[in-house]
């Protein structure tokens, strides 16, 4: 072998040395990826509080850059999480399962609240009163999301259907406001966009059931989940100083969400009572709770019908991480 031959077979091995060590250390040197994408949410009041208080970046240190996107409804977020926009998102739990039942990697890793978060919701003097009142009015919902789940499952406990009125699909905050515009008779509505209608335009929440509305689940995929349960745990981990911070400074809470979702104070007091903190591992309630939604989804077609609602709960709720972190 002559001398320049000698010497190009060195570069060669050199440079593959060289892009081996930086593709090992592209997810950081201990498997860690270099940046992790959260959602934040104004129906999850926990995710503002990570975000205002840096949380997320004071457990991860300089080991990860964090970077946060808004999610306007669950089925935004999830179709954030789907498209590996975020790693991590938040959503309702029944919002979750239709999301796997049609074949996204969705795993609920943690319960961010326990809310009473929608009711159906009609204007001041509409005279709607109730779910028969609905028959032929137009009702707005954000399909794909806990409240659409909501009026689906009040439409059925009444023997009524989508199809006995003409539903409006509208992102959240456009729903409240084609209320209180007059552009729609009624409204499956959302905190803490509905607080506000309630107490700033005297709207009607005619039809609440807490045991209706799902957990506030917060979800990754599960290959993320598989190959970084160190990231997983840490993201837990930031979760439960915000959810603490929730618990122990509720004036706060109520401010931070108030200046992120430019609200009243007051309008985002009335939120968050409306949310529970008390329990943020995924367990045997949450997995009732959202079969049970799953059941009427799949009885009004939303929800393939030779889905196993059953086994898609037990494979989507994983309570190993949040167990391992929350003592």
């Amino acid at each position: 072998m002559n001398i320049k031959n000698l010497i190009l077979t060195i570069t060669i091995i050199l440079l593959g040395i060289l892009v081996a060590g930086c593709s090992s250390d592209a997810d950081g040197a201990s498997g860690t990826p270099e940046k992790i994408t959260l959602d934040y949410a104004y129906y999850s009041p926990t995710s503002l509080v990570l975000k205002e208080k840096g949380f997320v970046e004071e457990v991860f240190g300089e080991e990860v850059e964090v970077e946060y996107v808004l999610s306007q409804g669950s089925n935004k977020a999830l179709e954030f999480l789907n498209s590996s926009s975020v790693d991590f998102s938040s959503s309702a739990g029944a919002a979750a399962l239709m999301s796997k039942a049609n074949g996204a990697p969705v795993e609920t890793v943690y319960l961010y609240s326990k809310p009473e978060w929608t009711a159906l919701v009609s204007g001041k003097d509409s005279g709607i009163d109730s779910v028969e009142d609905l028959r032929g009015k137009k009702v707005a919902a954000t399909l794909g999301t806990d409240p659409y789940i909501f009026l689906e499952r009040a439409l059925k406990k009444h023997d009524m259907s989508t199809d006995d009125i003409e539903l409006v699909n509208l992102q959240h905050p456009d729903g409240a406001s084609a209320l209180s515009n007059g552009d729609v008779d009624a409204w499956a509505g959302l905190d803490p966009h509905m607080a506000r209608e309630e107490l700033e335009s005297g709207a009607n929440l005619f039809y609440r059931d807490a045991d209706l509305n799902t957990y506030g689940t917060l979800n990754t995929r599960t290959e993320f989940a598989e190959n970084n349960p160190d990231v997983v745990k840490k993201v837990i981990e930031a979760y439960e100083k915000a959810r603490q911070f929730a618990i122990d400074n509720p004036e706060e809470t109520a401010e931070i969400l108030a200046a992120e979702a430019e609200l009243d104070l007051e309008v985002a007091k009335q939120s968050l009572e409306r949310n529970d903190f008390s329990n943020a591992v995924p367990n045997q309630d949450v997995i009732d709770t959202i079969t049970a939604a799953g059941d009427v989804l799949q009885d009004v077609e939303v929800i393939d019908q030779e889905a196993d609602i059953d086994a898609l709960t037990e494979e989507m709720i994983n309570p190993s991480f949040a167990e391992e972190v929350i003592e």
